[in-house]
């Protein structure tokens, strides 16, 4: 296996591409070649040093397959040349590879234990990898395996027991097995009773869901406004009489009582009383649908700044212009915010405004029996947010994003995939709202019931009932990252004053 270093980063590569979301074609059951490789090679190391070269190396060909998307907004957006924007998801790439290299010195260590034991630790290492990469340094959460299963939603109904990154764990750990039973048959027969409860798991979710609350008719908008003209102020006001045209026909022909768009759909600072925020509040007046909006926002300071901005979603009713509003809470590095601007040569990527600062309120913004949860943009790729958000009252969990940044790549396929994460988990209806695409209704088993063409004017409504039930990832959810630390710390202590069986390498060379 060693003696192979092109073949199975290629394997992992080509697994990861095809195995994430991705325009071309996806089959969720090759991204198991990632988990599968890097415990084939962690095991079988010679040292823990070898065990992370070896798996750094497998994990950034892997990352760099499901990330090669970052050089568009880069190059399109943020004024970088074209030479230097590919290095930048490759650099991405390779940083998220020393992710996988850690789990394979996790893996290298695994010898010290019995195969059993060693396929339950490797799925409670990958679940604590994937949960680091959404922590640390801001955290990016955007490989999560189970995401590469959302369109097989019976995989991953577990999420509402134990979250994505548990499902997660548990699919490495499949894959883990299939490697160690090569040797170890018992290991190949829990892979393959874990394989089964997760199937049965999902069955029985999936058959015993009913709603019991009344339906409401949301819609979504999807204005399609090129992201190179979006700040010019000459397109502003074509933009706003794009989206109250479109509010209008769906409001005609559907009844919704709530309109979503996009975020930042609004393209200038819509809470003054300007002539380009008259039309949009000129529909919210006249009472045919609540309308929720994205545009940027400031306040005030008698700080250094005499003003900060936001990322906010504003809701407006007929009752009220702009009284009830969310600040996005997870800014994106480079995008949204500076990380270390006097260091870094590159500029931010979102032109026409300054730097955002976070958002402070977490409420739900009520509307018409409706508590809506609102993540914008990549905020639904964070399991804490959604948590935080249904814990504060939200029954329906909104995501209004700009997906336009992204171009025709795999990333807005991705996004689509990771936010049905946050719906199974929570147990809620999930409205999305994109500029570009791809603007869906996902229920709360994850599944996408309405989706919108890329790349094209949407105006569409769905159904969604509000919950108040939470699922036992809700309600347990400190708890499981307690039992993670706990079960990593017993898994610590059984592999340090462990002793090596005669011809078994310790990993710790």
């Amino acid at each position: 296996m060693i003696a192979s270093p092109v073949l199975w980063p290629l394997a992992a590569g080509l697994g990861a591409f095809f195995g994430y979301a991705n325009p071309a074609w996806h089959f969720p059951l090759l991204a198991l070649v990632l988990p599968a490789a890097l415990s084939t090679f962690g095991r079988a190391a010679q040292t823990s040093r070898q065990a992370f070269a070896l798996c750094w190396r497998i994990g950034s060909v892997a990352s760099i397959a499901c990330l090669y998307w970052v050089y568009w907004p880069v190059m399109h957006y943020g004024e970088v040349n074209w030479i230097l924007a590919l290095p930048v998801p490759v650099l991405l790439a390779m940083a998220m590879g020393c992710y996988h290299g850690l789990f394979g010195v996790a893996a290298c260590l695994s010898n010290r234990l019995s195969p059993l034991l060693a396929m339950v630790f490797l799925g409670l290492a990958w679940t604590s990898m994937e949960l680091a990469q959404a922590t640390l340094l801001s955290g990016f959460s955007w490989l999560t395996l189970a995401s590469a299963f959302a369109p097989w939603t019976i995989v991953v109904q577990a999420a509402s027991v134990m979250g994505a990154y548990g499902v997660s764990g548990v699919l490495a750990a499949i894959a883990a097995g299939a490697v160690l039973g090569v040797r170890a048959k018992a290991c190949l027969a829990l892979s393959t009773a874990l394989t089964i409860a997760l199937l049965a798991f999902g069955w029985q979710r999936m058959d015993n869901d009913a709603e019991t609350t009344p339906a409401h008719t949301v819609a979504v908008v999807q204005g399609n406004i090129d992201q190179s003209i979006k700040w010019d102020p000459a397109y502003q006001m074509d933009t706003v009489r794009k989206y109250v045209r479109l509010s209008r026909d769906i409001a005609a022909s559907a009844s919704p009582e709530l309109i979503v768009w996009p975020e930042t759909s609004m393209p200038f600072y819509f809470q003054d009383d300007t002539p380009m925020r008259e039309p949009a509040a000129a529909f919210a007046r006249t009472g045919k649908a609540a309308l929720l909006i994205g545009a940027p926002a400031y306040e005030r300071t008698s700080g250094p700044q005499s003003f900060v901005l936001y990322n906010r979603a504003f809701l407006l009713t007929s009752g009220e212009a702009s009284q009830t509003w969310y600040d996005k809470e997870h800014l994106v590095p480079f995008g949204e915010y500076m990380p270390l601007a006097g260091l870094l040569p590159l500029q931010k990527l979102v032109s026409g405004v300054g730097d955002f600062v976070p958002g402070r309120n977490e409420h739900p913004l009520k509307v018409n029996g409706l508590a809506l949860g609102v993540l914008i943009c990549y905020e639904a790729i964070f399991a804490d947010l959604a948590q935080e958000r249904v814990a504060q009252g939200a029954n329906v969990l909104v995501n209004i994003s700009n997906d336009a940044w992204f171009g025709d790549t795999s990333a807005p396929h991705q996004h689509l995939r990771l936010a049905s994460l946050r719906a199974i988990e929570q147990g809620r209806h999930m409205v999305r709202s994109t500029n570009t695409g791809i603007s869906a209704f996902i229920d709360p088993l994850g599944r996408v019931r309405q989706v919108g063409p890329q790349f094209a004017e949407l105006a569409a409504a769905g159904v969604v009932h509000p919950r108040n039930d939470n699922t036992l990832f809700h309600n347990v959810y400190g708890w499981l990252l307690a039992g993670l630390g706990a079960a990593m710390a017993v898994f610590a202590v059984l592999i340090f004053r462990g002793v090596p069986r005669p011809g078994q390498t310790s990993g710790l060379r």
